[in-house]
């Protein structure tokens, strides 16, 4: 076990309001979708309320229709194998029926030491970040990962990810 774990957090903009039929696909599986977060292999914590609700906090005061996903998760292959190789996938397929094209990266990803939970500002300056720098240690991306801060680099090469940023690709958020 090393002593940093894998924060992720993507955000997305509703189509329409979480309990319109609009988004009724989407809100039928967030439950389903995140049980099978949080039992797979590799998985720490979610961001949610008391009630077990992610899609009721918003990362942006100003806008009820923006969502977040935050989790923790032990690595990097942890992670990916939930986003790419789970039921996951087939939301994350299905996005457009229920998420907005926004400008700027949607998706982030940066270590932090074993323990620490990450907050939604975290998330916030790190979309900012990566927006303004690019890839680097301090936010990342699947198709430009760093590796834990107490590992070695090697030659490591970025995961061919289809859904990184939503310019090319259309990220939402995942439940």
């Amino acid at each position: 076990m090393t002593g940093y774990h894998l924060a992720q957090a993507n955000i997305g903009r509703f189509r329409a309001p979480i309990d319109t039929a609009t988004m009724e696909g989407f809100r039928t599986q967030l439950d389903p979708i995140n049980a099978l977060a949080d039992r797979s292999p590799g998985f720490i914590w979610r961001l949610q309320t008391e009630d077990g609700n992610a899609t009721a906090i918003r990362p942006y005061a100003d806008d009820d229709l923006m969502a977040i996903n935050l989790s923790v998760w032990e690595s990097l292959e942890s992670l990916q194998q939930f986003v790419y190789k789970s039921g996951h996938v087939d939301v994350l397929r299905a996005r457009k029926q229920w998420f907005e094209q926004i400008e700027g990266p949607i998706l982030v990803l940066w270590w932090i030491p074993a323990g620490e939970i990450p907050t939604v500002s975290d998330v916030r300056e790190r979309l900012q970040y990566l927006k303004d720098h690019g890839p680097t240690p301090h936010a990342f991306t699947f198709r430009t990962p760093f590796p834990a801060p107490d590992q070695q680099v090697g030659n490591e090469e970025g995961l061919d990810a289809v859904f990184c940023e939503w310019a090319a690709h259309d990220l939402p958020p995942g439940p």
